[in-house]
């Protein structure tokens, strides 16, 4: 059959040498010494080997539990600083109103990013200037900006790119507008500007117009109704010298100098009646008609009586607007025309063009043919001395004589128009 394998070792006592001893008569220094085999993981060279690396596995192991756990914490700590970031550059509150914010010239990004932070319009100074750094050059332009709080960072920043120069709000200001008309006006519009600093600002001597009389410090009539592109780099100063510049740029082109000369005014004078048609006038086709009655007036030395001139000395005064006319003109002021004879001392508004083309241009009287020179002992001596309110478009009905101006008052007053 098959050989069975050898025994691991083989131990032969005594008994079996001599099987008729009893065991306890056997003398132990008398027993076979122990018959060991030789096995190759016996030796003591290889027993060594393999203990020693058995005891080179447990640092191996700590080294990969270690790394495991540090790249945990990395990715961990990664996580929470990424998640930290991204609130600060884009923050999850609302985005809040428009606000207007000034780059100094002094700024660099330091104190760029510090006044951002201090007035709530980036979340974190040194994250911004961290973001700005790493998201291309950023060359700071001083001037007015309009930034919103909460805004994303690339948001603020790519405002922040853009120069103030490049960056405009429309604003209107319709003919007939007042120096207090138009600084309202600006500060609806344009959110940096208030009409506190225009109207301070109108008041600057250094601010010069080349139609102001010396003494005169109202800007009153000099400031042309256009509408403009408002710069965020302009101030309120600078606003109000472009408009003094369109101004006398259109007086230029319509020759205001030497048409005014020949009516026998100075071009200042000539804006003072512009502003009355402009504030009279309600339909084109009357504007003329109502610059000839102004000078038809002040070469005979009658009052101007012109309503609209009362109504801006009470404004001026600051006289209950619910003060009847019947009383308004029998109160003294430079601008009541009822009671003082001449032009008033200022332009009550700002007349566009069509109304300085009316004063340097006003129209003929009518000739003798006319319905209301008819009935005149010297037709030919026919002028235009007065007008009033006709249909509720707002034309007018033109006279020659008190009698048929009453009578167009009388019209009016029965259409309701008064």
């Amino acid at each position: 059959g098959l050989a069975r394998p050898p025994p691991l070792y083989v131990e032969r006592s005594v008994t079996q040498l001599d099987p008729l001893l009893p065991e306890a008569e056997i003398d132990p220094d008398d027993r076979p010494a122990v018959d060991w085999p030789t096995d190759p993981w016996d030796e003591v060279d290889r027993t060594e080997s393999v203990e020693r690396l058995r005891r080179q596995t447990r640092p191996l192991k700590w080294i990969v539990y270690t790394s495991m756990v540090l790249a945990i914490v990395v990715i961990l700590v990664a996580g929470a600083v990424g998640w930290w970031y991204l609130g600060k550059i884009n923050p999850s509150a609302e985005v809040g109103e428009v606000q207007s914010f000034t780059v100094r010239r002094t700024d660099d990004l330091e104190s760029l990013a510090s006044r951002l932070e201090d007035e709530g319009l980036v979340s974190d100074a040194d994250v911004f200037i961290w973001y700005a750094e790493r998201d291309g050059d950023f060359d700071i332009a001083p001037g007015y900006y309009e930034l919103r709080p909460n805004d994303h960072m690339g948001n603020v920043l790519s405002r922040l790119r853009t120069p103030p120069a490049q960056t405009f709000t429309k604003v209107t200001f319709p003919e007939g507008f007042t120096v207090e008309q138009i600084a309202a006006r600006l500060d609806a519009s344009v959110q940096r500007m208030s009409s506190r600093d225009f109207r301070r600002a109108a008041r600057d001597p250094g601010i010069a117009s080349a139609w102001r009389p010396e003494g005169i410090t109202s800007l009153e009539g000099l400031l042309f109704p256009d509408t403009y592109d408002v710069s965020n780099a302009e101030s309120e100063g600078q606003v109000i010298e472009r408009m003094i510049g369109l101004m006398e740029r259109v007086g230029r082109q319509e020759d205001i100098e030497s048409r005014s000369t020949a009516l026998g005014v100075t071009p200042y004078e000539a804006l003072i009646i512009a502003s009355l048609i402009e504030r009279e006038a309600k339909v084109s086709e009357d504007r003329a008609k109502i610059a000839r009655v102004i000078y038809n007036r002040l070469l005979s030395g009658q009052l101007l009586q012109i309503d609209a001139s009362v109504y801006y000395g009470r404004d001026q005064a600051g006289i209950d607007a619910d003060l009847p006319f019947s009383e308004l003109r029998q109160i003294e002021n430079p601008y009541n025309t009822y009671l003082n004879a001449g032009l008033p001392p200022t332009p009550i508004a700002s007349p566009g063009r069509a109304s300085i083309e009316a004063a340097l241009n006003p129209a003929p009287n009518p000739p003798p043919g006319d319905p209301i020179c008819r009935n005149l002992e010297k037709p030919s001596e026919c002028f235009y001395l007065y007008y009033v309110l006709a249909d509720e478009d707002g034309g007018h009905a033109f006279a020659a004589t008190p009698e048929q101006h009453q009578a167009n008052v009388d019209r009016a007053a029965a259409l309701g128009l008064l």
